[in-house]
């Protein structure tokens, strides 16, 4: 992601949150914070969808995932969750972690076919809802997996 993918970025952003980030925000990431690593789904020219991630020594904190209306329910969230999924180990994180509201069914479904398991619950987390967060992890290595990348 870079700042010529902002407009379409926060278009998404408007249309799929209740409190969008804004420019500044999405700006303070893509080039002041040496934790974050943010990418597009690109069709055509068109950003049809954003992801990012922070990866904070061997742990990776999914910080949203998000695709146009148009481009829903074609299978772009679970290919920009496999492609974080896949930074995060060519970035040598042992596992992922995330935020889910309580409401959002979909995510939460898409996440655990992804191999995530629900961890624990931030209450009221939503500034703008005052919605609970369910926190979701996945082990990208471990004995269950053969000791190899997922």
């Amino acid at each position: 992601m870079i700042a010529e993918h902002l407009d379409q970025v926060l278009e998404i952003e408007r249309v799929s949150f209740p409190s969008p980030w804004e420019r500044s925000a999405f700006l303070n990431e893509i080039y002041n914070n040496n934790y974050a690593y943010y990418y597009v789904c690109l069709v055509e020219g068109k950003v049809c969808g954003y992801a990012g991630l922070w990866l904070i020594l061997d742990e990776v904190h999914i910080t949203n995932i998000a695709v146009h209306p148009h481009w829903r329910g074609r299978g772009l969230g679970k290919l920009l969750l496999d492609f974080l999924l896949h930074e995060a180990a060519r970035l040598g994180a042992d596992r992922v972690t995330l935020e889910v509201r309580v409401s959002n069914i979909a995510a939460q479904k898409l996440y655990e076919r992804a191999g995530f398991t629900r961890a624990g619950v931030r209450k009221g987390y939503y500034n703008d809802t005052r919605e609970d967060a369910i926190i979701m992890w996945k082990h990208l290595y471990g004995p269950e997996l053969g000791g190899e990348e997922w």
